[in-house]
């Protein structure tokens, strides 16, 4: 008998604790709503950090050059690039550096000041935003400051929108 209220016992703890909702924890970018301390390697090697960025809205996209959506939202930005020239946006990806190169001369993006590409060398941004879906797109004001994150193809106007 005390071996089956023993048993019983065990068996009702384990529903019980199976049964907790566990929260998982918010991921750090809603912590630390500000620019993350990015080092990306820019295609010419130099060093891309938070300290170089200017005063100005900026539009930090994570992405991979093989990803169709990616490469929709590119498109997209850059057939609006006069409405997104007063935004610095900030192109950052975990592929090879060579995949990166045939991006950056595919859409021309050399051709854009207010563009710059790097590779997240120390893997940072993906578990800093908790990224699931590409593209990833964090807006942040001149201050700094995040104002918000879209997963997935964004339109221009509501880029626009949220940047205001």
């Amino acid at each position: 008998m005390k071996r089956w209220v023993l048993f019983l016992s065990s068996v009702l703890l384990m529903q019980w604790a199976a049964a907790q909702n566990i929260q998982k924890p918010e991921p750090p970018y809603k912590r630390f709503p500000s620019v993350p301390p990015i080092q990306l390697q820019q295609l010419d090697s130099s060093m891309l950090t938070k300290d170089k960025l200017k005063k100005q809205p900026l539009i930090l996209m994570f992405f991979s050059p093989t990803c169709d959506h990616c490469q929709h939202q590119i498109e997209e930005m850059v057939k609006n690039m006069d409405k997104l020239s007063q935004y610095q946006i900030v192109l950052a990806s975990y592929s090879p550096k060579e995949e990166m190169e045939d991006f950056y001369k595919d859409y021309k993006l050399a051709n854009y000041s207010n563009i710059k590409m790097g590779r997240d060398i120390k893997y940072l941004l993906p578990p800093f935003y908790d990224i699931r879906n590409l593209p990833y797109l964090a807006l942040y004001n001149k201050k700094g400051d995040l104002i918000t994150t879209f997963e997935g193809n964004v339109k221009v106007a509501k880029l626009l929108e949220a940047l205001k």
